[in-house]
């Protein structure tokens, strides 16, 4: 007689949950009240890393789906790629990203005495409007 105890059974995992696209499958985490729709994905641009996480964390926290990059290689290839709704970059960025701009994304210009409230509603305002115009 051995002292090892055998583990019960487990069963197999379901193909939902062994699927690599998961995307398609309810998982949790939201209300009844809940809407269904997407957030608007948000491409931003800055060379400064604090600045991007900083407002990176801001927008996920008002489900805002972010995209952070640092150069303006990175989110050329991130436009082509993801196609994001909106554009926040700075000011040299911006004008570099407008020229690459084919499908004339608006662009937020994002300033070092911005405060978060204001970033939030002029995302909100250029979406407003892009979306009016579509």
């Amino acid at each position: 007689m051995s002292n090892v105890i055998p583990f019960p059974h487990m069963p197999e995992a379901s193909h939902r949950q062994r699927s690599p696209d998961r995307r398609a499958f309810a998982r949790g985490g939201r209300r009844a009240s809940d809407k269904a729709g997407h957030a608007p994905l948000v491409l931003l641009v800055d060379h400064d890393a604090n600045t991007n996480a900083r407002c990176e964390a801001i927008l996920a926290k008002l489900h805002f789906a972010v995209a952070p990059t640092r150069t303006i290689e990175e989110a050329r290839k991130v436009m082509h790629s993801l196609r994001p709704n909106i554009i926040v970059a700075t000011v040299a960025e911006a004008a570099a990203l407008r020229q690459a701009n084919a499908a004339d994304l608006p662009v937020v210009i994002l300033d070092d005495v911005m405060d978060p409230e204001t970033l939030v509603d002029e995302i909100r305002r250029e979406l407003r409007v892009h979306l009016r115009g579509a």
